[in-house]
C-alpha cells in the first residue's frame, strides 16, 4: 500500500480491462527488447559470409547495442519524465521500427554497426517506460503485482522465443529478416499505445544534462573501443589513447554528477558498502552469462554443422532452465536467505561452465550433448540470481534513494553484458587468430585474408576452395575457434567461482540493510510452514517517488 492509500483509507482504483489490454502491448515491446539481443547470435554465420566483417566489425555488430542502451537508458528515463512517457514510447517505438528496417537492408558491416547503435538508442526507451506506465495503470498493489510478474515473463519470454522465431526466419529468408520481426510490434504498439496507455509527466523532473550524457557514451565506448583494438591488431598508440580517454571522460563525468543539481546518476549511491556489494554481483553475473553465451549458437552452427532452426530449438532447454528456477525463487526465499540463493545459483553456473569446457571441434554429437548440458546448468543456475541481486541493489540503498538505485541497477546491468561480449569476444578473436598464423599451402592470399578475420569469414573462404584444401583449412578454423570458446569458458569459470564464495558472505549486509527497508522479509526459521511466513504482518517499504519508480526494472 502506499503512502497516499494509508493516509485516506481509500481503497486503490481497480484496473479495467483497458489497462490489462494496455499491458499486453506493453509486455509486446518488451518481449521485442530482449528478442532484438539474442536473435542476433544466430545470424552471425550469415551475416559474416554476407558482408565480410572484420573480427572487430563483428563483435561491434553484436555488442554496440547494449553499449548504446546502457550510455541512454537514464538519459531517457529523464527524457520521459519532461515530455511524457507514453510519448516517448511511441517516438522510440517509430525510430525502433525505421531503424530495423534499416539494419535488415544493410549492405555494408559499417552500416549495420550505426544501424545497431541507432536501435539501442531507440531500445532504451522501453524497458524505463512500460514500467513507468505500469505503476500508473495499476494503482491497486495486488494487481500492480500481477502486472510486474507478467512483465517479467515478457523479459523471460523473449529469450526463449528470440532464438526459435529467429531461426526459422533464417531459414526462410535472408539474415536481414530478423531485423523486421520488430515491424509488426512497434505497429500494434503505435496504433493501440495511444487509446489504451494513459500518459504520464513527472512535474519535478529534473534538467536533461546533454553533456552529461554525451560524456557517459564517449566514456564507456572509448574504453570498449581500445579493448577490441588490442584484441584485433595487439597493443598500439591508438588504442592506449582510446581507453586513457575513455577513462579520463569517465572520471570527469562522474565529477560532473557530484556538482549537479539534478545528476543522471546519484554517485554517493557508491559509498554505501551493502549496496556496492550487490552490484558487483549483479554486474559480474551478467557480465559471465553473456561472454559465454555468443560463442554457443556459433559453435552449434559453424562447427556442427547445424541450421538456425536447429540451433534455435537446441538452445530452447537453456532458456527453459533459466525461466523454470527464476519462477521457482520466491518460494525458495521462504527457505533460503539471498546470499545462500545467489551464492548456490553462481555456483551451479559454475559447474555449467565447467562442463562447457569440455567441447571440442572433433567430438560431433558428443560435442552437442556437452555444449546443451552445459548450457542447461548455467541457465539453472543463473535463475535465481538476477531477480534477487536486483532486489538487494534496490533494498539495500537508502529508501529515499531507491529510484536512483534501480537506474543504476538497470545501466550497470546492460554494461555488465555489453563488456561481457567485448572483453570474452575480443579472448576468443585473439585466440582464433593465432591459431591461424600458419594455414595450409594454396590458400590464396585474399581467402586467407578471410579466414584470419572470422570462423565466417573461414566458412565462406572455403567454400570456393578445392576439396582437400577446404577441408585442411576449415580444421584449422574450427580448432582455433573451439579454443578461443574453451579459453573464454574457463576464464568464467574461474570467474564465477570466486564471484559465488563472495556472494555468500558479501551479500550479507545487503540482504540484512532491504530486510531493514522493507523490501524483503527474512526466510522462515527452521520449523517454520512457508505459509505461516506469507501470513506475518510486513511494514511497508518506505514509499518513493513517483518518478524515481519510473526507473525501476528488473533485470531478466
Amino acid at each position: 500500500m502506499s503512502a497516499i492509500d494509508v493516509a485516506t483509507n481509500d481503497a486503490p482504483p481497480q484496473a479495467g480491462r483497458k489497462e490489462w489490454v494496455g499491458l499486453a502491448v506493453l509486455a509486446l515491446a518488451c518481449l521485442l527488447y530482449v528478442m532484438d539481443l539474442t536473435v542476433l547470435h544466430l545470424a552471425v554465420p550469415e551475416i559474416s559470409e554476407d558482408l565480410h566483417p572484420t573480427s572487430t566489425e563483428l563483435l561491434w555488430i553484436i555488442d554496440v547495442y547494449g553499449f548504446m542502451v546502457a550510455g541512454a537508458l537514464v538519459v531517457m528515463g529523464t527524457l520521459g519524465d519532461r515530455i511524457g512517457r507514453r510519448k516517448l514510447l511511441m517516438i522510440g517505438a517509430v525510430c525502433f521500427g525505421l531503424t530495423s528496417i534499416l539494419a535488415a537492408f544493410s549492405n555494408s558491416a559499417e552500416m549495420l554497426i550505426v544501424s545497431r547503435a541507432l536501435l539501442g538508442l531507440s531500445g532504451a526507451t522501453i524497458a524505463p517506460s512500460t514500467l513507468s506506465l505500469i505503476f500508473h495503470m495499476f494503482p491497486d498493489p495486488k494487481q500492480r503485482g500481477i502486472a510486474i510478474a507478467w512483465w517479467i515473463a515478457a523479459f523471460s519470454a523473449g529469450s526463449v522465443v528470440g532464438p526459435v522465431v529467429g531461426g526459422a526466419m533464417l531459414e526462410l529468408f535472408w539474415w536481414g529478416s530478423v531485423f523486421l520481426l520488430a515491424l509488426p510490434v512497434m505497429a500494434a504498439l503505435l496504433i493501440l499505445g495511444p487509446r489504451v496507455l494513459p500518459e504520464y509527466k513527472d512535474p519535478n523532473a529534473g534538467r536533461l544534462d546533454v553533456l552529461s550524457a554525451a560524456m557517459s557514451v564517449v566514456a564507456v565506448l572509448g574504453i570498449v573501443y581500445g579493448i577490441k583494438e588490442i584484441a584485433a591488431h595487439g597493443y598500439s598508440d591508438t588504442a592506449n589513447a582510446s581507453i586513457t580517454v575513455g577513462l579520463l571522460v569517465g572520471v570527469a563525468w562522474a565529477y560532473r554528477q557530484q556538482r549537479l543539481e539534478n545528476p543522471m546518476i546519484d554517485v554517493s549511491l557508491f559509498t554505501v558498502r551493502s549496496f556496492n556489494s550487490a552490484l558487483t554481483v549483479n554486474f559480474f553475473a551478467i557480465f559471465m552469462m553473456v561472454g559465454y553465451f555468443i560463442f554457443v549458437f556459433q559453435y552449434l552452427q559453424l562447427v556442427l554443422g547445424l541450421s538456425p532452426l536447429e540451433a534455435g530449438l537446441w538452445g530452447l532447454p537453456g532458456a527453459a532452465g533459466f525461466v523454470v528456477t527464476s519462477q521457482m525463487t520466491p518460494r525458495l526465499a521462504h527457505r533460503f536467505t539471498p546470499p545462500q540463493l545467489v551464492g548456490t545459483g553462481l555456483a551451479v553456473a559454475a559447474l555449467g561452465l565447467y562442463v562447457l569446457i569440455g567441447v571440442s571441434a572433433d567430438n560431433g554429437d558428443r560435442g552437442l550433448t556437452i555444449a546443451v548440458l552445459g548450457s542447461v546448468i548455467i541457465s539453472l543456475g543463473m535463475g535465481p540470481v538476477f531477480g534477487l541481486t536486483t532486489e538487494l541493489i534496490v533494498g539495500s540503498a537508502p529508501p529515499e534513494k531507491a529510484g536512483a538505485a534501480s537506474g543504476i541497477s538497470e545501466t550497470a546491468a546492460e554494461l555488465g553484458g555489453a563488456l561481457g561480449i567485448a572483453i570474452f569476444g575480443s579472448v576468443g578473436v585473439t585466440m582464433y587468430r593465432n591459431g591461424l598464423d600458419e594455414l595450409p599451402a594454396g590458400v590464396p592470399p585474399e581467402a586467407a585474408a578471410d579466414a584470419r578475420d572470422t570462423l565466417g569469414g573461414a566458412v565462406a573462404a572455403a567454400a570456393d576452395l578445392p576439396a582437400n584444401l577446404a577441408y585442411a583449412l576449415l580444421d584449422i578454423a574450427e580448432h582455433a575457434f573451439v579454443d578461443g570458446m574453451r579459453l573464454s569458458t574457463a576464464i568464467a569459470a574461474v570467474l564465477a567461482t570466486f564471484v559465488a564464495g563472495f556472494a555468500f558472505v558479501g551479500l550479507k549486509p545487503a540482504a540484512q540493510a532491504a530486510v531493514e527497508h522493507g523490501h524483503l522479509v527474512p526466510p522462515s526459521e527452521p520449523g517454520e510452514s512457508g505459509e505461516s511466513r506469507e501470513t506475518e504482518p510486513v511494514s511497508p517499504a518506505p514509499a518513493v517517488a513517483e518518478g524515481d519508480l519510473s526507473q525501476t526494472k528488473v533485470n531478466v
